[in-house]
């Protein structure tokens, strides 16, 4: 099962999850997460088997949740899919104070540089919540 290159180019590897890959975006000022079925040809939410489905939204509950313990204005879930076509799942924790809000975060651009130390943050963080 291959990724999307773009996915791989913009994130950095986090976890792999009973259904997904997590991965962290390349952002220097949100927490921004991407879940990445890990089955072939997944396009759209209704491409999943049920059961699939189930595991995804199970996926997307546990990282918001460890969003919400930090205590985000609002948790984003989205899957656009108009850049990439291959199914993912983004999961942004948000802040009143965001570059962004009240605004849709998509195409706004961090002028912060990304910090790698969060990777083993994130990876921790959520081996502790599995």
């Amino acid at each position: 099962m291959e990724i999307n290159e773009r996915i791989l180019n913009d994130s950095e590897f986090i976890c792999k999850l009973n259904l997904s890959e997590l991965r962290l975006f390349k952002d220097g000022e949100l927490d921004w997460f991407i879940l990445v079925p890990l089955k072939e040809g997944l396009i759209e939410w209704c491409d999943l088997e049920l059961e699939d489905q189930y595991t995804l939204t199970e996926e997307i509950d546990l990282l918001s949740k460890e969003l919400k313990k930090l205590g985000y204005d609002k948790i984003n879930i989205g899957s656009l899919g108009n850049m990439v076509a291959q199914l993912h799942i983004h999961v942004i924790g948000r802040r009143k104070s965001d570059r962004a809000w009240p605004g849709a975060i998509w195409g706004s651009q961090s002028e912060a540089e990304f910090d790698s130390s969060n990777i083993s943050l994130w990876q921790t963080r959520i081996s502790k919540a599995l």
